[in-house]
């Protein structure tokens, strides 16, 4: 294999390492290039194809429609995993054993319950504010009542944080919840798993006994898994990049989960269900706006189909739409705005104009299928993905921080004014 890459600027040539991952990807080190050329830089506008960091935790292939979080396959783990089993291996690097996987719970129930004053936040919120933002200032608020910072060469300190996160971020996404339903803040039961506890606290009122759907269940747990991690995302960036000034662990989730509220990453799958409600308020007419969406001067845009990293079948929808279709099987759900998102999938599905393009219905159009028939307001869909992408967040951060990156500060072009002299304000 050629080891080096050779750059002619003008007159002058430089050479710079390559580097190969472990699945053949190949990087040119071009962090002397500053240095090296008098100031020449390079320029990436939304870092497409700039690789900021090294990481073990998640490989995509998005030509391949291929996901493995180290190294398993999205499909095997959906499959046979719980999303705790997930979690953990994700954030330290390989599967638990039953015993293993049994303490670590007990840590997290151990650890769930949130200081009382949380709740005169929550509070202060109107009701009619959206919930991502409740979640990402109510993260931050954690770091108020956990003010040391974490010494990261202490296992035990690092332990400590991540069992602590992952206990009271699931009580943080429920309150959320119960906040804009009007109903009174709860905690699970320590009884209970980790995805069917997440259930009982969103849902549970306090006249009446909460049943755990199994179905519905599993169907959760496959969407927490499936969108625990997804390589150096817009929110996993911010993540690392806040980390990297030595933020601690609650501040630099609080920064992802505000990355994760726009339209473009999280917000996704709400922007999905807005459309469908937009449609069927138009009279639901689904080839009408399938037309529009491939008419090239038309503002109307397709929400739900195709992927900027996928190329082909984005791999968790695969997963996800068998999950979807057991879900509205068995809760027998007569909803118009369902009945919009399938006319929708089988046209796509079916239109040449779609498959030659793979256009592909993508997971953030499956699950907001599922949220919306499990029950689940579609301003909290945004705050689901954060509650499933949360075991990511924590191990790009774990491995950020361990691997002693150096603080983020990219550069840029500068296409401003050259130097001006001052007016004072009585000549301007």
């Amino acid at each position: 294999m050629i080891d080096k890459a050779k750059l002619q600027i003008g007159e002058n040539s430089y050479e710079f390492p390559l580097i190969e991952g472990t699945e053949n990807e190949i990087a040119i080190d071009i962090k002397t290039l500053r240095s090296l050329s008098n100031g020449v830089i390079t320029i990436d506008a939304g870092y497409k194809n700039t690789g900021a960091c090294k990481s073990a935790i998640t490989f995509l292939d998005g030509e391949k429609g291929i996901l493995r979080y180290r190294g398993y396959s999205i499909e095997e783990l959906a499959e046979k995993a719980d999303f705790l089993e997930v979690a953990y291996l994700l954030i330290f690097g390989e599967l638990p054993t039953k015993e293993e996987l049994a303490q670590f719970h007990l840590d997290i129930k151990d650890k769930a319950i949130v200081d009382d004053d949380v709740r005169k936040i929550i509070d202060a919120f109107p009701k009619t504010a959206h919930p991502m933002g409740i979640l990402s200032s109510l993260t931050s608020a954690l770091t108020a009542f956990n003010p040391t910072s974490v010494n990261v060469d202490s296992k035990e300190e690092m332990y400590g944080a991540i069992v602590k996160i992952m206990g009271k971020f699931p009580v943080l996404v429920a309150w959320a919840m119960r906040k804009i339903n009007g109903l009174p803040l709860n905690y699970g039961s320590n009884s209970l798993g980790y995805v069917e506890n997440v259930m009982s606290m969103m849902f549970a009122k306090p006249n009446e006994e909460y049943t755990i759907n199994p179905i519905v269940k599993d169907a959760l747990n496959k969407l927490l898994i499936l969108h625990a991690d997804h390589e150096q995302n817009c929110s996993t960036s911010t993540v690392r990049i806040v980390g990297s000034s030595h933020a601690g662990l609650f501040a630099s989730l609080s920064a992802g989960i505000s990355a994760l509220w726009g339209p473009l990453h999280g917000g996704a799958n709400q922007a999905v269900l807005e459309m469908l409600e937009a449609i069927k308020a138009d009279g639901g007419d689904t080839k009408k706006y399938m037309a529009k969406a491939k008419d090239k001067n038309d503002p109307f845009r397709l929400m739900g189909f195709g992927h900027r990293v996928y190329k082909n079948f984005d791999p968790r929808a695969k997963i996800i739409k068998v999950a979807a279709d057991q879900v509205l099987n068995d809760l027998g759900i007569n909803d118009p705005i369902l009945d919009v998102a399938k006319a929708l999938e089988q046209e796509a599905l079916n239109d040449p104009y779609f498959v030659d393009r793979k256009l592909y219905p993508n997971v953030d159009f499956y699950s907001g299928i599922i949220y919306r028939a499990m029950g689940i307001p579609v301003e909290m869909f945004t705050v689901m993905f954060a509650l499933g992408r949360l075991p990511g967040w924590i191990a790009q951060w774990r491995e950020m921080r361990l691997g002693k990156e150096p603080i983020g500060r990219p550069r840029q072009i500068y296409t401003g004014e050259t130097h001006r002299g001052f007016n004072n304000i009585s000549q301007r």
